[in-house]
Formats: C-alpha cells, structure tokens, sequence
C-alpha cells in the first residue's frame, strides 16, 4: 500500500473530524438526560449594538450582586489557557445570573448548581470539543514557529524576544501567527457564543446547541464580531496589572454572556 507524507493541515483536520466523531457519539450517550425534548427549536433574534451595551450593563450589576472576585480559582482559567476551562467555568456565572433573573437569593456558592443540571453530560462533551480545539491551535502554533526559526530554540528569553521583534522571520511568525490564531478564536466563538447557556437554559443537544450558536452569530454578524473584540480587549486589559485585573474581567464577561443569550434567543 502506497505511503503519502501529509501536510499539516490534512492532519489536523483529520484530526479534528476524529475528535468531533468521538464527541459526537458520546453525546449520544447524554441525549436522554433530559426527560423530554422541546417540541419546537428556540427562534433566533436579531440584535443591535445597544443590545451588546445593555448586556454588559447587566453583567456588571450581576458582578456587584454575586461578588464572584472572592473565588480565588479565577486565576487558573488563565494559567491553563482561558480557552481550555473558561467556558466550563463561566457555566456557574450563567447560573448564579439565571437565579438573580428568576429573582432567587443568590451567593457565590450558587454557582456549584451547574452540576445537578440534567445536561451537565452534554455540557462537558461540549467543553471537551472546545478543549480539542485548544489543543489543535497549539499544534499549528508549534508548527508556525518551526516553520518560522527551524528546530532550534532559544536558551534566553531575550534571545526570543530578539528574534521574534527584529527579524523577518520573527514578523512572519507573528503576522501568520495571528491569522490562524483569529481563525481558531473565530470558530471557538462560532461554537460557544450562546451555546453553553443554551444547553443550561434548554432542553436541547449539543448538535442543536452549536447549531443556534452559529445561526445566532450568522444573524447578527456586526453585535458579535464587536462582542468578539470586546472579550479580546477586556482580557488583555485585564491580564495587563499582573493579572489582577482577570478577577473582574471574567466575572463581568461571564454575567454578560448569560444576558447576552437572552437577548439573542427568544
């Protein structure tokens, strides 16, 4: 049998098409956590930037309501890889905005709920593919810089530093590096925007899940691309005072996303 030498890309698609096989057929194993189905799919609206602000607005009352900056384990999404946990962790946000909503008494501790919800299977499957995807952005960053600077590594970080700002390789690296990293946080975005809330509002499946998710995004291409930017700046800007500023960045975000979700699906 004749042997092919693939390139990267071929790989990592495959690779993804395997992983999302494998999810796939473990959310099967999670469709009947629910006692029923919803009859009818939820409708997505169209939405305005005014909605994006008022989102927001209401996360920032949530944060000063719930006062989740106490939770000290708001710095491991950020050592681990924000994309990696982030989602997994803005669920209890979600839920501690879902009890104020619903007018409940709500404390930080509120948050742990998340786990008696009957789609925490499907929940973690979803999470699992957002962590395949991680993985996937890290295996195309290697291959950037290998491509970039060959095998060899640097022994000092300036040494790094140096090359990567005042070299063209460095600057390739960089811009190259930057679009496929857009591309992955697009299709992450795609993927997560209202559909983590969703499977903990609806009873609905991860297809279904990730389906809205994008029609959401297809139908209000402008409100989410400016909600994109302002997660990436808010993080950045966060991260810049030793990332002290996380504790209320992701808080904020995480509230804001619950109000987000509800005014994108009816």
């Amino acid at each position: 049998m004749a042997t092919q030498i693939r390139n990267p890309i071929e790989w990592a698609w495959d690779q993804l098409k395997h992983t999302g096989h494998a999810m796939e057929t473990t959310a099967h194993t999670v469709e009947g956590a629910w006692e029923g189905r919803d009859a009818v799919a939820p409708m997505v609206r169209r939405i305005h930037a005014a909605d994006i602000g008022d989102a927001l607005a209401r996360g920032v009352k949530d944060f000063g309501a719930c006062r989740t900056d106490v939770i000290m384990e708001l710095i491991f999404p950020l050592i681990s890889g924000f994309a990696l946990v982030g989602p997994m962790f803005g669920l209890g946000l979600y839920e501690m905005s879902r009890r104020r909503e619903k007018g409940i008494a709500t404390g930080w501790a509120d948050a742990f709920g998340v786990a008696s919800s009957p789609a925490l299977g499907q929940i973690v499957v979803l999470g699992l593919l957002l962590a395949a995807l991680m993985v996937l952005w890290l295996l195309a960053a290697h291959f950037i810089y290998l491509l970039s600077f060959g095998p060899a590594h640097p022994v000092l970080l300036n040494d790094f530093v140096k090359e990567v700002f005042t070299t063209s390789a460095g600057w390739t690296m960089i811009v190259v590096g930057c679009g496929v990293g857009f591309l992955f946080a697009l299709v992450a975005l795609v993927i997560s925007v209202v559909s983590f809330p969703l499977l903990l509002d609806r009873n609905v499946g991860v297809r279904t899940a990730i389906a809205i998710s994008a029609r959401a995004v297809l139908t209000n291409p402008g409100p989410m691309a400016m909600w994109g930017l302002i997660i990436a700046v808010s993080l950045v800007i966060g991260a810049i005072p030793l990332l002290v500023g996380l504790a209320i960045v992701l808080p904020v975000l995480g509230h804001a996303t619950w109000h987000l979700y509800r005014k994108v699906i009816s």
